[in-house]
């Protein structure tokens, strides 16, 4: 929730502040960098370290990034601030859902994962659709006082992370040693041992080479929806920019919709064979957005594409815990979102560079292709086979 709310104010704050385009995109500049950089060690601190520790660093980094952002006025203290949303990020990505893997196969170790990955990926897409709308509907309302009505939500978002921070607190329980100042060093110590045994198992696996390969392709093709997709409407239709607002909250409902849906497909084709059928279909939806001449074409295209990537998050991400060694759960995931970063950014540049030259739609086309592409990925086998449980009583083989 906390992220669907600052989605709507994040540009818009800075540049009611004074602040150009090119400064804001400066400083968010700095928040990929620091990502990029922290992803494996903060990966290798969590399988290290534990879960629930580095998740509570993550929120308190957190409030303070959300803090500093409700009064930057300024590009330094702007920079400062995603400077500590890119820590928040790096330490925050993969030990919340690392901790529910292990807790649920140390339950039972044919435990459906992808069934309560889904669940999971549901309630986030409804909590970034329905927070995307209260943020407008804050804006609305006006200031609070000394507080302006773009700054608002980011509010509103702050103390939600407060909560969010003290549910972890609270109600995530991890089994670990007791820990003094020696076996906190001993920790920090096995970080390179977390990274290096996640970088072992993706050298070792053809499977874990192939999903990452998937993410990196995946993560190029995502610029079409996320960053093509409002300059195709405005091509279609002179009302794009009303129209954004409430088509990307429903975008976020499809997305919901497609993860609840996700473990029937699983069930029925098997998780590879869903990774696959997802990603085929992922580019003809992007195909559509760039060929449909019409605004209900366009928008009907996006929709169903965000309920397809809905689905495929749950998929993904199953299969990649089932190549995870435990112990190097964390770092892992955070190898397969590291190379989300770049993929996403070379995607940028070269489709945005593409739609200059060439046009949105060729652009959007190429993106679809490279989206498909990576379908067969899901299909790699390597000589290790093991029996995947399948959720209708019987079993189905996976390479490892």
């Amino acid at each position: 929730m906390p992220v669907g709310l600052l989605i709507p104010v994040l540009v818009l704050l800075p540049l009611g502040r004074g602040l150009s385009i090119a400064q804001i995109g400066a400083a968010v500049a700095v928040q990929g960098v620091v990502v990029l950089m922290l992803e494996l060690p903060t990966g290798g601190l969590a399988d290290a370290l534990g879960r629930r520790p580095v998740l509570l660093a993550a929120g308190l980094v957190n409030l303070a990034a959300l803090t500093l952002f409700v009064v930057a006025d300024t590009v330094a203290l702007l920079a400062v601030s995603y400077l500590l949303q890119g820590v928040y990020r790096a330490l925050d990505s993969g030990p919340l859902e690392s901790w529910f893997v292990d807790q649920s196969l140390a339950a039972d170790p044919e435990a459906d994962i992808e069934g309560g990955l889904s669940r999971g990926e549901v309630a986030c897409s409804l909590a970034m659709a329905g927070a995307a709308l209260a943020s407008g509907g804050l804006v609305w309302l006006g200031p609070l006082g000394a507080v302006s009505a773009l700054a608002v939500p980011v509010l509103a978002a702050l103390g939600l992370s407060l909560l969010s921070t003290i549910a972890v607190a609270l109600l995530m329980t991890e089994d670990r040693p007791a820990r003094g100042k020696a076996a906190f060093v001993a920790s920090l110590r096995g970080v390179p041992v977390a990274i290096r045994g996640a970088l072992g198992l993706a050298r070792r696996s053809r499977v874990v080479q192939a999903l990452v390969g998937v993410e990196f392709l995946w993560s190029f093709g995502m610029v079409t929806f996320e960053k093509l997709m409002p300059v195709r409407l405005s091509e279609v239709t002179t009302a794009a920019g009303p129209l954004l607002g409430p088509v990307s909250s429903a975008a976020w409902g499809a997305s919901a919709a497609g993860a609840a849906l996700a473990p029937l497909l699983i069930r029925r084709v098997g998780a590879r064979w869903a990774g696959f059928t997802l990603r085929i279909t992922q580019g003809l939806t992007v195909a559509g957005m760039g060929l449909f001449a019409g605004p209900v074409g366009v928008i009907g295209a996006f929709l169903i594409c965000y309920a397809v990537h809905g689905a495929a998050n749950p998929v993904h991400s199953g299969l990649l815990h089932r190549q995870a060694e435990g112990p190097y759960r964390a770092s892992l995931l955070s190898l397969n979102s590291m190379v989300a970063a770049p993929g996403f950014a070379i995607g940028a540049v070269v489709l945005t560079a593409v739609a200059a030259g060439a046009g949105t739609t060729v652009a959007i086309l190429a993106g679809a292709v490279v989206l498909a592409a990576a379908a067969p990925l899901y299909l790699v086998k390597s000589k290790t086979v093991f029996r995947e449980p399948s959720h209708s009583g019987t079993s189905e083989s996976l390479a490892l």
